[in-house]
C-alpha cells in the first residue's frame, strides 16, 4: 500500500541513478589515479639497491617478532609448510587466501627486497605497487617500525622456500576491483608512524606498539563499520567477528573483558597460559595464545598487560548494563519465558550440572564457574552459543599442557534446547542477562 506521504518513483528511481552514476564516475576517477600510481610504483621497485644482509641476531629478532604478529596463523594451512599460505579467510565480501611468504622465486617472497616487504607493512601495497587488501591488518601493521619490518623480512627469508602458487581470492563484484581499494584506503587507510606518549612510561609504550602494531588486538576486539574497516575511535571497545561470528569482548568495558581490576600477574598468565585466577581463554582467542603470545617474553607481556590495564573505561558497542542499570530485576525476569527457563533448568541438570555444579559454582583449577561469570552475562550471547554448539578447550601451552575442555552438543541438542539452557543460565544464581532468542540462534 501506498502512503501519502511516500515519494514518486520517478524520484526514486532518478535518486538510484545518480548514486550509481556517482559511484561509477568515482571508481572510474580512482582506476586511473591507481593506473598512474602503479606506473611509478613499478619504476620504484626496479630500483631499490642491493640485497639486504641479515645477521643472525637480526633473523632470531625477526622469529620472534612473527610470533608476536602471529604471521603464521594466517600463512600456513593446517598441516601445511609454514608460511606457504593458502589458507581460506571468509570474509563478508568474498574469500580471501592468504599469499605465500618463502623466499620462493616464483610464487613466494624471492625477488622481494626488504623496501618492498617494509611498503607492504607500511602502505599495504605489493611489489609491484598493486593495493593489498586490509584482510592482511595493514591498517594496524602500518605502525611498525622500520627495524622490525626488516628483522621480520630477514627471518621469513631464511625459512624453506615452498613453491606453492598463490590461491586467487574469490570476492564479489565490486569488491575485487582495484578502484574499490582505492576508495577504501581514502576514506578509512592513511599511513602512519608509532609515536610514543611522553606523559606514560616506557613500557606501557612498549605494551601500545605491541597492541596496536604486531598485535592488531583491534582487528578481533574493534567495532567494524559496513565496509569492514575498523572504527579507530570506538578502540578495543568488542566487536563480532565477521564470519566466524565469535564475539570478541571489549578490552575497556568491565562487565566485558575490562582488565582495569586485575592484577598485572593475572593478565600476563592469561597471554601466557590461557588461564589465570580471573578467567580462560577459549575460541579464536584461544589460538592466539597458543600460537603468539605464549612464546612472548615476560617483559613484552608485562608491558602489553600495563597497557591493557590502564584503558579508560568504554562501554562496548551494544552493551545494554548501563540502560539496564535503572531496570528493576524484576521486569527483566519477566522477559524469561517460565517454560523456556524450565525446559532450560531439565537440559542443565542432564547435561551441565556435572562439571559446573548444581548451582553454577564450577569445580576450581577444572571448570569455570557460570554463576557471576562475565562471559555469561555480556550482552551477546553469541560466545555461548558457539561453545555449547561445537565445544572448546584452552590452549595447550607451556604452563597449562593438559587443559579440560568443553565438549560439543550441537549434535545432541537443537537450536530450540541450546537457546533455552542459556537461557537459564544467563537468568539463575544472579546472572540477570537477557534470554537468548531464535534470532540469536540463527547466526552461524
Amino acid at each position: 500500500m501506498k502512503h501519502e506521504n511516500d515519494p514518486p518513483r520517478s524520484l526514486l528511481r532518478r535518486i538510484v541513478f545518480v548514486t550509481l552514476g556517482l559511484v561509477a564516475l568515482f571508481s572510474l576517477i580512482g582506476a586511473v589515479l591507481l593506473g598512474f600510481r602503479l606506473v611509478s610504483l613499478d619504476r620504484v621497485a626496479e630500483a631499490t639497491g642491493p640485497a639486504m644482509v641479515a645477521t643472525s641476531s637480526q633473523v632470531e629478532r625477526g622469529r620472534y617478532l612473527a610470533m608476536a604478529g602471529n604471521c603464521a596463523g594466517c600463512h600456513t594451512t593446517r598441516g601445511g609448510a609454514a608460511y606457504a599460505g593458502g589458507l581460506a579467510i571468509d570474509t563478508p565480501f568474498g574469500t580471501i587466501y592468504a599469499s605465500n611468504l618463502t623466499p620462493d622465486g616464483a610464487h613466494g617472497l624471492g625477488n622481494w627486497t626488504a623496501a618492498h616487504f617494509w611498503r607492504a607493512m607500511h602502505e599495504g601495497r605489493s611489489r609491484s605497487g598493486r593495493l593489498l587488501y586490509p584482510a592482511f591488518p595493514y591498517p594496524n601493521f602500518t605502525t611498525v617500525t622500520r627495524e622490525d619490518s626488516d628483522a621480520i623480512y630477514a627471518y621469513l627469508r631464511s625459512v624453506p622456500a615452498v613453491s606453492a602458487p598463490n590461491v586467487p581470492h574469490a570476492l564479489r563484484f565490486p569488491y575485487n576491483t582495484q578502484a574499490a581499494l582505492v576508495v577504501w584506503r581514502a576514506l578509512f587507510f592513511t599511513p602512519a608512524a608509532f609515536v610514543a606518549d611522553t606523559r606514560q612510561p616506557a613500557e606501557w609504550n612498549r605494551g601500545a606498539y605491541l597492541v596496536g602494531g604486531l598485535g592488531h588486538c583491534i582487528a578481533c576486539h574493534g567495532t567494524r563499520n559496513v565496509f569492514g574497516a575498523t572504527e579507530e575511535k570506538r578502540g578495543l571497545s568488542g566487536g563480532l567477528i565477521p564470519v566466524e561470528n565469535w564475539y570478541a569482548p571489549s578490552l575497556a568495558d568491565p562487565h566485558e573483558a575490562g582488565l582495569a581490576d586485575w592484577p598485572i600477574t593475572d593478565i600476563v598468565a592469561l597471554l601466557k597460559t590461557g588461564t589465570s585466577p580471573r578467567g580462560s581463554v577459549l575460541g579464536p582467542m584461544a589460538e592466539v595464545v597458543y600460537q603468539s603470545t605464549q612464546h612472548l617474553s615476560e617483559t613484552d607481556l608485562r608491558a602489553m598487560a600495563t597497557y591493557l590495564k590502564a584503558l579508560p573505561a568504554v562501554a562496548a558497542a551494544g552493551d545494554q548494563k548501563v540502560a539496564d542499570s535503572a531496570t528493576p530485576s524484576a521486569t527483566k525476569a519477566s522477559r524469561r519465558d517460565i517454560g523456556v527457563m524450565e525446559r532450560g533448568n531439565r537440559i542443565f541438570d542432564q547435561r551441565c550440572a556435572y562439571c559446573h555444579g548444581d548451582v553454577g559454582q564450577g569445580a576450581q583449577d577444572a571448570y569455570p564457574p557460570l554463576a557471576g561469570n562475565r562471559a555469561v552475562n555480556m550482552h551477546s550471547p553469541m560466545n555461548l552459543i558457539q561453545m555449547v554448539r561445537h565445544g572448546g578447550f584452552l590452549p595447550s601451552t607451556g604452563g597449562n599442557p593438559r587443559p579440560y575442555g568443553m565438549p560439543a552438543f550441537g549434535h545432541v541438542l537443537d537450536d530450540v534446547d541450546i537457546a533455552a539452557v542459556l537461557t537459564y543460565v544467563r537468568g539463575s544464581w544472579g546472572n540477570d542477562a537477557e534470554p537468548v532468542s531464535a534470532r540469536d540462534m540463527m547466526k552461524r
